[in-house]
């Protein structure tokens, strides 16, 4: 990709239409100044006009000229590309799963444009579909009730409440607060208020939103600001001490070197680059978990995904064609695609005797010795009686075989 890449660099710096503007633009001004001119002195007319036709004729050579530049650098680009996906055809719709799937595609881009704060563009998507997929009834005297996005997206989902939107348009309120103004205290209130959630989940959050108010404090305010803080009864740093005495006593520590932060001990938790960048993902990652949603948006993760994975299916589609072999396994993938870490949210089992991915009708099954293979592998090797493991001297039934949950 590096030579697509500098191709693009290229022609974004060279072959644009910046250079054709500003002769098409010194064009209307030579035009403009000869009208002027010619209103000023009509007697004049002919010999200003003539005098103008040089010049004009020039600006027009050199848009011309512009234009031949931005014509080769995209012909320049087109090949580039060409050469870079050369016989890569586009994937049939013979086996897309999603073709019958209208509304779990609707669902998801409505759910992404709500997750980015898109509002009024996941209002509008909702209404469209919503008049495309019913039938316009006759005309009727009875006031009918248009309904809104939340409505639609709860007819796409009925999993999903009607206050969707709103809490969506809460979590961006908060971290507009956070990120732009430095304001953590509408992020507090929240926390507070689903104190024992978060606790439950295991979450860090809501002593990290109350340690960072407290270095704020301090940056902004001084000692005496931050100490009162820590030690107003409503904001109940007590409530911490079960669980980050530690941390509290770090917080304390801190205070006598006051003067010199930069060089202390503590120049890590005061002076670390992107806490609150990283501080208002968390937030965005346990306000969605509290909503049973994932921390990014499924339609962005899925769509990142195939794109990585597209150059390699599509390789494997011509390799399969050529073969005439066909794909047969539906719920899986016949290649391996690497994605990135972020993007594997779970185990894959591969059988290692059968060599064969497990699936929810062959799942993995784990022996009494810990040994685990598919439970085709181990059907195989039992046909109803004890069996050695193929990895150690263990026997077993299939009975004694325990279904993993990976």
């Amino acid at each position: 990709m590096d030579i697509s890449i500098k191709e693009h660099e290229r022609y974004a710096s060279k072959a644009n239409l910046s250079k054709g503007i500003n002769d098409v633009q010194k064009a209307i001004d030579l035009l403009t100044k000869t009208r002027e001119a010619v209103v000023a002195d009509p007697q004049s007319a002919s010999s200003t006009v003539t005098r103008a036709q040089k010049p004009l004729k020039d600006c027009f050579a050199s848009v011309k000229e512009d234009l031949l530049e931005v014509y080769r650098g995209n012909g320049k680009y087109q090949k580039t590309l060409e050469a870079k996906f050369k016989d890569k055809p586009f994937p049939t719709s013979d086996n897309n799963a999603l073709a019958t799937q209208t509304p779990l595609i609707n669902r998801a881009i409505a759910m992404h444009l709500l997750r980015e704060g898109q509002f009024d563009v996941a209002s509008q998507f909702l209404t469209d579909i919503t008049s495309a997929t019913h039938h316009p009834s006759p005309p009727s005297t009875t006031p009918t009730h248009s309904p809104s996005a939340e409505e639609s997206l709860s007819s796409i989902d009925p999993i999903h409440s009607p206050t969707l939107r709103h809490s969506f348009e809460q979590m961006y309120s908060i971290l507009s607060s956070l990120r732009q103004h430095r304001d953590l205290l509408p992020a507090i209130a929240w926390s507070r208020i689903r104190s024992q959630e978060l606790e439950n989940r295991g979450s860090n959050l809501e002593f990290e939103l109350a340690q960072l108010q407290f270095i704020h404090l301090f940056d902004t305010q001084g000692r005496d600001a931050a100490l009162a803080y820590a030690r107003a009864e409503d904001h109940h740093f007590a409530h911490f001490q079960s669980r980050y005495l530690n941390e509290l006593s770090r917080l304390a520590s801190s205070l006598a070197y006051q003067p010199s932060l930069a060089s202390s001990p503590y120049r890590a938790l005061f002076l670390a680059q992107g806490t609150w960048d990283d501080l208002a993902r968390s937030f965005t990652r346990e306000f969605c978990s509290l909503l049973g949603l994932s921390a990014q948006s499924p339609l962005y993760i899925a769509a990142t995904a195939g794109a990585i994975a597209l150059p390699t299916l599509l390789k494997l589609q011509t390799i399969m064609k050529d073969k005439r072999a066909e794909w047969t396994t539906a719920q899986e993938l016949p290649v391996e695609i690497p994605l990135p870490p972020s993007y594997q949210f779970h185990s894959i089992f591969v059988c290692p005797v059968s060599k064969e991915q497990t699936t929810d009708e062959n799942p993995p099954m784990m022996m009494p010795c810990g040994h685990v293979v598919a439970q085709e592998t181990l059907c195989r090797m039992a046909r109803g009686s004890r069996f050695k493991c193929p990895y150690c001297p263990s026997e077993s039934r299939p009975v004694d075989a325990v279904k993993l949950f990976m």
